[in-house]
């Protein structure tokens, strides 16, 4: 409705999403390190899976939309920027693995400097220009500085940091919120043209995300627990990544994509981690009721 209130924004968004990727480094510790090298084959094959499923389901839709080049690099940002720190939350709500999600979700992060500029040139780079080598700059300076300081700060400064932790997840939200809010006024007008289409293929793009995670996952036979959390590892991006390149190296328009993936995802995850979290309780008082039975049995 008054889209001049957060336009002011758009100059800081590389700083923003540093702000969240900072908080996101807090949380890390030396031994989530240690637990890549110990798990190598389940975290590489999340890892495969991250950088396989979105960005070529992105290339997909985008073609099977028809989509404009200002708003297809968008939807290709979204499927080739790694995993979305509200993962790992969403993991633990759904009785999945953390530790794998935590590794995943670091592995891909670090990779992302490197692994998102040029999955972006090789399957956008037909039809808009993008600049590789800048675009891996600003992932470095606004993704991979930040995160490292942040583990830098809790391995240095482990008390100072476990007494601010409880109020990384406030800030971090309200700092996504102010990004959102800043690609919606950077492209009101766009979005009344585009919003209900992107909403389609936001939507399309996360599920298959998630469906086609889980699935890689278990034809690979990872149990229940991982396989869940390879499917929120893939279902879940770093949107909030996707926007801020879109506006510093596209156009407005472009960020819509991630903006409307930035609250879609975190509604699929809840609503995924309830069916897991159900799914799991209902099997453990089946199998307590089986147990009860059997002990009621009278013995000869």
């Amino acid at each position: 409705m008054w889209p001049q209130t957060l336009q002011w924004v758009g100059p800081y968004v590389g700083w923003l999403l540093g702000i969240v990727m900072f908080g996101m480094g807090m949380t890390l510790t030396v031994q989530d390190f240690k637990t890549v090298f110990k798990r190598p084959w389940e975290v590489l094959i999340g890892v495969v899976a991250q950088f396989l499923i979105m960005p070529f389901v992105a290339w997909a839709l985008v073609r099977l939309f028809a989509l404009p080049p200002e708003l297809a690099i968008g939807v290709i940002l979204v499927g080739t920027c790694p995993g979305g720190t509200a993962s790992n939350v969403i993991s633990y709500l759904a009785k999945g693995d953390v530790a794998l999600s935590v590794s995943m979700t670091m592995s891909t992060t670090l990779l992302a400097p490197i692994v998102t500029p040029a999955l972006t040139w090789f399957l956008a780079g037909a039809w808009i220009h993008v600049s590789f080598v800048s675009m891996m700059i600003s992932i470095a300076e606004m993704v991979l500085v930040p995160v490292l300081l942040g583990l830098a700060a809790h391995h240095f400064f482990a008390r100072g940091v476990e007494k601010v932790l409880p109020a990384m997840p406030v800030v971090s939200v309200a700092t996504i919120v102010i990004l959102v809010g800043c690609v919606v006024s950077l492209s009101a007008s766009r979005l009344f043209d585009v919003g209900l289409l992107m909403a389609a293929i936001v939507i399309l793009h996360n599920v298959f995300g998630l469906a086609l995670g889980y699935g890689m996952a278990k034809l690979f036979r990872l149990d229940s627990r991982k396989s869940r959390t390879v499917a929120i590892e893939v279902g879940m991006q770093n949107s909030g990544m996707a926007a801020s390149l879109a506006v510093l190296y596209f156009n407005p328009a472009a960020a819509i994509p991630g903006a409307i993936f930035s609250v879609w995802h975190n509604i699929s995850g809840s609503i995924v981690a309830n069916f897991f979290s159900r799914r799991d309780e209902k099997a453990e008082e089946k199998a307590r009721a089986l147990s009860v039975d059997k002990s009621s049995v009278p013995t000869h």
